[in-house]
């Protein structure tokens, strides 16, 4: 009864663990997505914005048919708006019921929760939803991202085992309300512990959330053997019960029909006896080998479905620890032998892109991994671009390191998992990209000209550049005489015309209706002249709507850096002066700012 019941209770844990590792994960990946931060961080800027709803509506569609989940969702707590794949669903108030579950996890300081949905418990379904807190740069909390699936045919399980062994299995919250049982969900409020034989077991089962808890019991006339497990990932504990009753009347008949038996034959009952202890270690071997196999393919499965490699690390003596992860070393040129942080070291210099090198040794290295643990931490993870003999050209590679204690010879290690997220910096990318460019020019937008000039300057101190404020003359005349479906069609044919005097790699932007800026490399002061007389040349022509005819010209402020200034603000100033100049003096030309 105990190993039957131990065995059963182990079985039925790697079931669960294996049903919710997963969704968690999920989950877990989603709110650290920056897409989703920048999405509610610039929510406000664009409520009512179709194209920017049907981003969010894609992006959750996406995930809720490659998972095949039955709800993937996010919430903002900026806005209270709960959108799912068909766009904003409702807003979120703490006077309605139906939303406890949101504020409640708000104000709680878990990271990730499990919210419990029994509105369809009356057909013996269940749908859990696993939500996680998205934060920003600051830790402040800016929003929930949840998935949610049904797991109704964990009951069908419950009844295989309770069939084939003898054995009750219940799932109970931290009240000790049944959630879960072959024939109960928690859409009826059952308490285990209003049982009989349960009442005085409360308090012990309850209490224990770290050790697996097994022992004997007896109420009244009934004994049995009770294993109880704490489950974190569900916050339930799994409870299974073995009724000795059960064995006692089994064993009490077949003890006096082997007395019947044995008074007649002596022989037919050792033959039999021999086949019934042979038939039971047969079964419990058959039930400790179906967990240790369903356990080990079911991790094999998934972690091959998320990551391209795992391998393991012994960060206390410094050195790969196992033969698998020695030979994966040796794989990718590391010498056999070679101590873990020189083998870091070659695996950088031969595969990752020189700019993540650093971020990849400062990461990872054997000091930073036992600084980390020291502090309580057992998390590692970098985003780097990286090369292959598969794979000449770089790609985007996710490291990810979980550190832990190895109780056998007391040391420290890491299991690091390599996932290819080239996709989904390729979705990053294009989404920001989309965001960034002004739709009817598709130069750069005003807060991207800028956050892309500022960088550069700082990047390049002391290097010398053309800051250009572009403004096209008379402007106001040309909608008013030839409408402002000609107006749309100057400032466009006027950013093309930009595009082919400027390099690919100047940064040009509009930043107002009929203002643009530029910025340049710049070899000389007469260099950027030269360029200034260039572009007032190019710009220089009639616009017509077939009735009117109206010229167009172009007027230029030029600020040099850094003599004119080193940041975004006081070049814009400066050569937003020197346009003033031009603008007083005719227009149709160029100032170049001097102060």
């Amino acid at each position: 009864m105990e190993q039957v019941a131990l065995l059963t209770e182990k079985c039925i844990y790697n079931d669960i663990d294996s049903i919710f590792t997963k969704p968690i994960h999920i989950a877990m990946t989603m709110a650290n997505d920056n897409f989703l931060k920048d999405f509610l961080e610039t929510e406000d800027m664009m409520p009512d914005n179709e194209e920017f709803l049907n981003t969010i509506k894609n992006y959750i569609l996406t995930y809720k048919e490659k998972y095949n989940y039955d709800a993937v969702f996010l919430v903002s707590t900026k806005t209270n708006r709960y959108y799912h794949f068909e766009g904003i669903d409702r807003i979120l108030t703490p006077d309605n019921a139906e939303n406890t579950w949101y504020y409640s996890f708000l104000a709680s300081p878990d990271e990730y929760a499990l919210n419990i949905d029994n509105d369809e418990a009356a057909h013996n379904e269940i749908v859990v939803f696993i939500n996680c807190k998205i934060k920003n740069k600051a830790g402040s909390v800016i929003g929930v991202v949840g998935v949610g699936f049904r797991v109704d045919y964990l009951q069908k399980i419950f009844k295989e085992y309770e069939t084939q062994f003898d054995v009750k299995v219940y799932l109970i919250d931290n009240q000790g309300m049944i959630e879960l049982s072959m024939d109960k969900t928690g859409f009826r409020k059952t308490d285990l512990f209003a049982l009989p034989e349960f009442r005085d077991l409360k308090e012990r089962i309850l209490s224990e959330k770290e050790k697996c808890q097994y022992f004997w019991y007896a109420a009244k006339e009934r004994k049995g053997y009770l294993v109880a497990k704490y489950v974190p990932n569900l916050e339930w504990h799994l409870i299974i019960d073995n009724d000795a009753d059960v064995l006692a009347e089994q064993t009490k008949r077949q003890f006096f029909t082997g007395i019947m038996v044995l008074l007649m034959i002596v022989a037919p009952v050792l033959i039999v006896t021999t086949c019934i202890l042979r038939g039971h270690n047969m079964r419990l071997v058959k039930l400790a080998v179906a967990e240790e196999k369903k356990r080990s393919s079911v991790f094999q499965v998934e972690t091959g479905k998320l990551y391209e490699n795992i391998y393991e690390v012994d960060i206390t003596h410094n050195r790969a620890a196992s033969e698998a992860t020695e030979s994966y070393f040796e794989s990718l040129g590391v010498p056999r032998n070679t101590p873990y942080d020189e083998a870091l070291r070659i695996i950088a210099k031969k595969q990752i892109k020189t700019e993540y090198r650093q971020g990849y040794l400062a990461t990872f290295g054997r000091e930073n991994a036992l600084r980390v643990y020291a502090e309580g931490g057992d998390c590692l993870r970098y985003d780097f671009m990286i090369s292959t003999d598969a794979r000449p050209d770089y790609h985007w590679l996710r490291l990810t390191a979980r550190i832990f204690h190895w109780d056998d010879d007391g040391s420290v290690r890491m299991l690091m998992y390599r996932q290819n997220v080239d996709k989904e910096k390729e979705h990053e990318q294009h989404l920001l990209e989309k965001m960034q460019r002004d739709s009817l020019t598709g130069l750069y937008n005003k807060a991207a000209t800028q956050e892309y000039i500022q960088q550069r300057l700082l990047r390049h101190p002391g290097e010398v550049f053309a800051f250009f404020i572009l403004d096209i003359d008379n402007f106001k005349n040309v909608n008013d005489s030839c409408g402002h479906a000609v107006g749309d069609m100057v400032i466009a044919d006027f950013a093309e015309l930009l595009k082919k005097e400027f390099q690919e790699n100047d940064i040009i932007g509009r930043i107002g209706g009929d203002e643009f800026v530029a910025l340049v490399r710049a070899p000389s002061r007469e260099w950027a002249e030269k360029k200034a007389l260039s572009v007032v040349t190019a710009m220089r022509h009639d616009v017509t709507d077939g009735v009117k005819t109206c010229p167009v010209s172009v007027s230029i402020g030029v600020a040099l850096a850094p003599e004119a200034g080193a940041e975004f603000e006081t070049l814009y100033k400066n050569a937003d002066r020197a346009l003033y100049h031009t603008k007083q003096h005719g227009k149709n030309g160029f100032t170049l700012y001097d102060s």
